[in-house]
């Protein structure tokens, strides 16, 4: 309820009041999930239980780490929608709810991004 007072001047006079607190509502369970979902790993985990699987040779981290220092020079927004998408694993609505954008510009976003990415490390498979 609180949040509401503190969004009393965003509300629109002749709406929905309910509809209104309980958009308020439903975004704070969103990001309470959100929260414990990240807060829930398991912490810090040794190299061997962690499951991962080595490079298979030198290329691979070199490719690797060419990879990821173009993903670094990514504008904030682009590199945002990457991140979430294909690092983190959520869906292109998830990450749209979780920027606060429509579906679209995520879209767009990961488009661009991947025609920047494209440029810069060549047409590799």
């Amino acid at each position: 309820m609180t949040q509401g007072l503190r969004k009393a001047s965003q509300f629109t006079p002749g709406t929905h009041v309910d509809r209104w607190l309980f958009s308020i509502l439903h975004r704070l369970w969103l990001n309470r999930l959100r929260s414990a979902k990240v807060r829930s790993g398991q912490g810090l985990v040794p190299v061997e239980d962690a499951g991962l699987t080595a490079p298979e040779n030198q290329e691979e981290t070199f490719f690797g780490s060419q990879v990821l220092s173009a993903i670094e020079e990514l504008s904030e927004v682009q590199r945002v929608a990457v991140m979430l998408v294909y690092v983190e694993g959520y869906t292109y609505a998830e990450a749209a709810e979780f920027v606060g954008v429509p579906v679209g510009t995520i879209m767009s976003r990961l488009a661009a991004a991947r025609t920047t990415l494209k440029a810069q490390l060549g047409d590799t498979e």
